[in-house]
């Protein structure tokens, strides 16, 4: 052994003398090898840790504006409900049931049509050699799906013979076409806001959105109130309230978008917004069907518990009412994951794309477990937010397990069914929600609710379906080529200089 003395130097007794070997000892290359290897794995592990927690910390800084801001976006409609619901359980349910049908369809050419930009706009703002394009994506975004919503307009002004048609009670399918009627001029209104504010979040600006509900939203509870009872306009003064607060919340957007941040994609209007229009219906169309399947199956929940009862249509109004706004976390973490995995695919990383992919998905899984926890807490407290009715109140207590038991899985469908959106794959979510629901939920729900276990077992099939959708689509996320999917957003975006070869960063 070598000793040193104390400058750090060899002692005098290991300097060479003539007893020492005149050939040094031979150098163990595979030890040493094996010894630089494992210090570059500890440092491999270590890079890999960190680049998992500051994508974690990403997903999570990103989602949180925008689950807010949907959350105060469902809250206009939740607030509508709650504030007509005192007056009487039949309006109670006429208010929840006509949201509900408006969110089927109306608010389905907002949610589902604009993930169209989550495809295209992400990707186009990073890899795109001019941001303007993003502005005219913009701008054919508010063409097409302000095309889309003129039939839904006529289908709310007909809507009591539909009502009717599907075995409504008469007096709640009358008042719920009145209430339809009366709230077709914010329809567009809605509908242009998420659009301004998809355009917004595919630049990075999740909070834009955040800041302009904050101020719409207390104002759509005020204006509700006092249309409805300082006016005693009744029903339709919710209506009335609402129309103002979409309008006034995509004028402020705007507003923001020019003179806050968010102009500079923005190049004027453009004759080429008129261009290339089937690639953005097709997606539009596919992200209306994607989504649609899915809250459509709850609309024919809604209308077959309509048949079980007055007392069953108002517990199903609660848990609905208050779905929509739990919705929104895995909806909100669905859209940070389109946006990332987007701008991911723009940047040609596709090994990024794949990270954020899965993290959003376990992020979203501790988030859906932390709601079960809290909705199984309170129970037997929850319906009284909305109405005190005994029985409403019982039954949405033994209904709230399965509720709660959604939520994990609805995390997993909301961040792997943002990934799709992200990657164009809109389609495959569609046929995913059609197999799990309308072959397999929806049947055994009817069959069970008229069977003798009514509200629960329609509850307990659509929650086993959503569990089958989400498992499908986390397999599909898995299995996911990402270097094709590099090239496949820039064939989208109709850029032609190439992709290297070496894709994986």
């Amino acid at each position: 052994m070598t000793h040193v003395n104390e400058n750090g130097r060899p002692s005098s007794g290991d300097r060479p003398n003539e007893h020492s070997s005149l050939i040094p000892k031979p150098v163990d290359y595979e030890t040493t090898r094996r010894r630089n290897d494992d210090g570059m794995n500890k440092i491999s592990r270590s890079a890999q840790a960190k680049c998992v927690f500051l994508e974690f910390w990403i997903l999570f800084k990103g989602a949180a504006p925008v689950v807010l801001a949907y959350m105060l976006q469902m809250s206009l409609q939740t607030v509508t409900v709650i504030v007509v619901g005192q007056s009487s359980p039949e309006n109670l349910a006429v208010a929840a049931f006509s949201m509900m049908f408006a969110a089927v369809t109306g608010w389905m050419i907002a949610l589902g049509g604009t993930t169209a930009l989550d495809t295209l706009a992400s990707s186009a703002f990073t890899g795109s050699e001019s941001k303007q394009d993003l502005g005219i994506l913009l701008q054919r975004a508010f063409l097409v799906l302000g095309t889309f919503y003129i039939p839904i307009a006529i289908i709310w002004a007909c809507s009591e013979p539909i009502f009717l048609a599907l075995g409504q009670d008469p007096q709640i399918s009358y008042q719920s076409s009145r209430f339809l009627t009366a709230l077709i001029p914010g329809g567009l209104g809605y509908i242009y806001f998420e659009t301004m504010k998809k355009y917004l979040q595919a630049q990075g600006i999740m909070r834009a959105g955040t800041y302009v509900l904050m101020i719409t939203s207390p104002l759509n509870a005020g204006l509700c109130y006092l249309f409805c009872y300082t006016l005693k306009v009744g029903l339709l003064g919710a209506a009335i309230a609402a129309n103002i607060s979409y309008w006034s919340s995509f004028i402020l957007l705007v507003l923001y978008a020019r003179f806050v941040t968010g102009s500079e994609c923005w190049g004027g209007w453009s004759r080429a917004a008129f261009q290339n229009l089937w690639t953005f219906t097709r997606l539009a169309l596919l992200g209306i069907m994607h989504i649609g399947t899915e809250w459509w199956a709850f609309e024919i929940v809604a209308l077959v518990a309509g048949r079980l009862g007055n007392v069953a249509l108002a517990s199903q109004s609660v848990i609905m009412t208050a779905d929509l706004i739990l919705n929104t976390i895995p909806f909100g973490f669905g859209v940070t994951t389109s946006s990332r995995v987007g701008n991911k695919l723009g940047q040609r990383d596709g090994k990024g794309a794949y990270r954020t992919a899965h993290l959003s998905t376990l992020l979203s899984i501790f988030f859906g477990t932390v709601i079960l926890v809290v909705l199984m807490a309170t129970r037997y407290q929850f319906a009284k937010l909305f109405n005190n009715d005994p029985q409403v109140v019982k039954l949405t207590a033994e209904v709230m397990p399965f509720v709660a038991l959604f939520q994990i899985a609805d995390g997993i469908n909301g961040s792997c069914g943002g990934t799709l959106r992200g990657i164009g794959r809109q389609h495959l979510g569609a046929a995913i929600n059609i197999v799990s629901y309308y072959c397999f939920g929806i049947p055994l729900g009817i069959y069970l609710a008229f069977h003798g276990w009514g509200l629960k077992g329609l509850w307990m099939s659509n929650c086993s379906a959503l569990w089958c959708a989400a498992i499908l689509e986390w397999i599909f996320v898995a299995i996911t080529d990402w270097e094709k999917e590099v090239r496949q957003a820039f064939k989208r975006m109709d850029v032609h200089d190439g992709v290297e070869a070496g894709l994986w960063c």
